[in-house]
């Protein structure tokens, strides 16, 4: 399911979006209907306007397995994209690329990507420092603190599972540190909250998460 603005969906329909995030069903009417398998929800949030939108709850943001910042599209990109969607009259064929079979299939080859217990405990540590860092650990070198809330234990699930099937995607048999650093931000930016005095010196996640990416000691490890 795709969420269009997010921001903008009043409490009820974030609720119902929270059910069906978490719980794999929805209800309508006292009557529970289940979701089917895969199923999975992607959505938009404008960055810009903010007027007439609703704060989201860190539940609920919580439960997405990543925030990622889309930018402009490039000018090859969006020379494309008129290409393909300028016609009035027709739109673009889309065939599909698998199948909800398929990629319940796949989650068996994704649990076979190795994982040792030096990158387990580096999944940990990174996720465990921000939530230092909020209990006023961890040091910023001013004496500030920059985080009202570390991440949760979803952000260890998400680096774990995330970076398997990052790694069975390009062909790996064992996940290296090296992708969990590229994981990072897209797990841990929506899960972590800024102060005050970090919105005031305009210090955003990411630059929180690349000082503890930076702070974390990177384990040498190998297939194993």
């Amino acid at each position: 399911m795709l969420a269009d603005e997010i921001n903008r969906a009043p409490a009820k329909v974030q609720s119902a979006l929270l059910e069906a995030m978490q719980e794999r069903q929805v209800t309508i009417g006292g009557k529970t209907h289940l979701l089917p398998r895969p199923f999975f929800v992607m959505a938009t949030q404008n960055p810009i306007e903010q007027e007439g939108t609703y704060p989201l709850p860190e539940a609920q943001t919580d439960r997405f397995l990543f925030k990622l910042i889309v930018d402009y599209p490039s000018a090859e990109e969006e020379s494309s994209m008129m290409q393909r969607w300028g016609q009035v009259t027709k739109q673009p064929e889309l065939a599909a690329a698998s199948s909800g079979e398929e990629l319940l299939a796949l989650r068996s080859e994704v649990d076979r990507i190795h994982l040792s217990p030096a990158v387990q405990g580096y999944i940990l540590a990174l996720v465990r420092s921000t939530r230092a860092l909020a209990d006023g650990g961890g040091g910023n070198g001013n004496g500030k603190r920059y985080l009202k809330f570390g991440a949760s234990p979803r952000a260890s699930l998400a680096l774990y599972q995330a970076g398997r099937a990052l790694a069975w995607l390009r062909g790996q048999d064992y996940l290296s540190p090296a992708v969990v650093q590229e994981l990072a931000p897209d797990v841990l930016r929506h899960r972590i909250g800024l102060t005050y005095e970090a919105e005031a010196e305009e210090i955003t996640p990411d630059k929180i998460i690349a000082q503890v990416v930076e702070r974390t000691p990177v384990p040498a490890v190998g297939k194993g």
